[in-house]
C-alpha cells in the first residue's frame, strides 16, 4: 500500500469564531506564532506548517473550529459542486475503510437546503472511491475519521478539512450545567477581553460572585495556569486523517502538559460563590472533572451576605447574572444588579470588574459607570460586556462605598 503523501510545508487555515469575537481570535493566533493572520468575517485566516493548525486546535480559547482549506472552485449549481468535489484526491485523506461526515452551508441553483448540499458532497466523494478502487468509505455523523466542511458563497465553494472535529468550546469538563450557561469559548474570550492574563501574571485574584456551574472560574484557572483548553479532549478531526502526523501532535501535546505542570504550581487565588446549592454542586463536579479542585475555592453564599476573605490581592471580578430573556422575571433583575453594584463597591474597591448582560440599561443599576462596553453574541442573543474600574470616581453620583450600602 502506498504511503500517504505529506501535506505541503505551508498550509492555509481558518479559525471560526462567534460574531464579535474575531479580533480576539486574531490576537490569540498571533500569540501562538501563526503567520499572515488576517481577521475575516466569522473568524481569522492564518498560515503555517501543519503544526500551526495542531497548535491552534490545542490552544485557541475563543474559537469554534479550525478548518484547513483543501480546494476552492466555482460552483453555480449542484452539478458543478458535485463535479468539483469529485475531482479532489480524497484517497490522500481517507481510506476506503474509513468514515466521513459533511458539514455544509450555503445555497446555489438546485441547492436550497444544507442537507441536500451535504448529500451531494458525500455522493461525489464516495463515487470517486467507488469508480477508482471499487469500494467506498462509510458515513459516520457522530465521530467520523474526517469531517468535510463545504461553504458555498456567491457561487464559490470552499472545501476544507475540519481539524477540530467537535466544536472547540467542548473542552470535556462540563459534566453538569445550570440554566443559561456561557459557552466555554465565550467565557474565555470575555476573560481575555478583561485583561485577565496580565492580572493573573501579577498575582491578582479572580472572583465570580454568581458563578453558576463554574465556567468562568474554570476558564480563568486554565488561563492563569497556562493550560491548553484542548488537553482533555479525546478525539479530533484529524485523528483518522491519513496525513495526520501523530509524532508532531504528540510533541505539542507533551509540551502543553509540561507548561501546565509548571504554571499550576503558582496559581493566583480563584474564588466562586453562588446561593444555589445545585449550581455550586454542578460547579464542583465540573472543576473536579478537569483536575482543578485544589486551585478553585467554592462557597454557597447569597450575594448580599458575601464577604471576601481579608488581604486578598486586588484583581478581576467577572460575572454573568441572569439576563431575563431566558430565565424570566426581568422585573426582579433591577434589585439584583443594585445588590451586585453595592457588593463591588464594598468588597472589590480597587479591582477591575466585568458584568455580562443583554440589557445595558440594567447595567446602570450597578451605580458604577462602565469604562468600556463590548458587544458579542451568546448564541443568537446579543449581549454586552460592561467593564468597570471599581474606584469612587467612577461611582454614579460619586458616592463612596459606605454611602452606597
Amino acid at each position: 500500500m502506498k504511503a500517504p503523501s505529506r501535506p505541503p510545508a505551508t498550509l492555509r487555515f481558518f479559525a471560526t469564531a462567534p460574531k464579535g469575537l474575531e479580533p480576539i481570535a486574531v490576537e490569540e493566533l498571533r500569540t501562538l506564532g501563526a503567520a499572515n493572520v488576517r481577521e475575516q468575517r466569522g473568524g481569522a485566516a492564518f498560515e503555517g506548517p501543519l503544526a500551526a493548525g495542531y497548535r491552534a486546535c490545542l490552544w485557541l480559547r475563543s474559537a469554534n473550529r479550525v478548518l484547513m482549506p483543501l480546494s476552492r472552485f466555482e460552483a453555480p449549481d449542484d452539478a458543478s459542486l458535485y463535479a468539483g468535489i469529485k475531482r479532489m484526491p480524497w484517497e490522500k485523506d481517507l481510506s476506503t475503510d474509513g468514515t466521513l461526515a459533511v458539514d455544509f452551508t450555503g445555497t446555489a441553483a438546485g441547492i436550497t437546503h444544507t442537507q441536500y448540499g451535504a448529500q451531494r458532497v458525500k455522493d461525489a466523494v464516495v463515487d470517486r472511491f467507488r469508480e477508482r478502487v471499487g469500494r467506498r468509505p462509510s458515513v459516520d455523523r457522530e465521530r467520523p475519521d474526517i469531517l468535510i466542511n463545504c461553504h458555498l458563497h456567491r457561487n464559490v465553494a470552499t472545501v476544507s478539512l475540519d481539524l477540530s472535529g467537535d466544536s472547540l468550546h467542548m473542552r470535556g469538563y462540563r459534566t453538569r450545567g445550570v440554566a443559561a450557561p456561557l459557552k466555554e469559548n465565550l467565557a474565555a474570550a470575555l476573560l481575555l477581553k478583561c485583561n485577565w492574563p496580565e492580572i493573573a501574571r501579577q498575582g491578582g485574584t479572580f472572583v465570580d460572585p454568581l458563578c453558576g456551574s463554574g465556567t468562568l472560574l474554570i476558564e480563568a484557572a486554565l488561563i492563569a495556569g497556562d493550560t491548553a483548553p484542548g488537553l482533555w479532549r479525546d478525539h479530533w478531526g484529524f485523528s483518522g486523517w491519513l496525513r495526520h502526523d501523530a509524532a508532531q501532535w504528540e510533541a505539542l501535546f507533551k509540551e502543553a502538559h509540561q507548561r501546565k505542570n509548571t504554571a499550576q504550581a503558582s496559581m493566583p487565588v480563584i474564588l466562586g460563590f453562588d446561593h444555589d446549592p445545585q449550581a455550586v454542586e454542578a460547579a464542583r463536579n465540573n472543576i473536579q472533572a478537569i483536575g482543578l479542585g485544589n486551585h478553585i475555592q467554592l462557597q454557597k453564599v447569597a450575594l448580599q451576605s458575601n464577604r471576601l476573605p481579608p488581604r486578598l490581592r486586588p484583581g478581576l471580578a467577572l460575572t454573568n447574572p441572569p439576563y431575563g430573556e431566558r430565565l424570566g422575571e426581568a422585573d426582579k433583575l433591577g434589585p439584583l444588579y443594585m445588590t451586585l453594584g453595592n457588593w463591588f463597591k464594598n468588597q472589590c474597591l480597587g479591582w477591575q470588574a466585568g458584568v455580562i448582560t443583554s440589557d445595558p440599561q440594567l447595567g446602570k443599576q450597578l451605580g458604577i459607570r462602565a469604562r468600556k462596553l463590548n458587544s458579542f453574541y451568546n448564541g443568537a442573543l446579543e449581549c454586552k460586556l460592561l467593564q468597570f474600574s471599581v474606584e469612587p470616581q467612577w461611582f454614579m453620583g460619586n458616592r463612596t462605598a459606605a454611602q452606597s450600602q
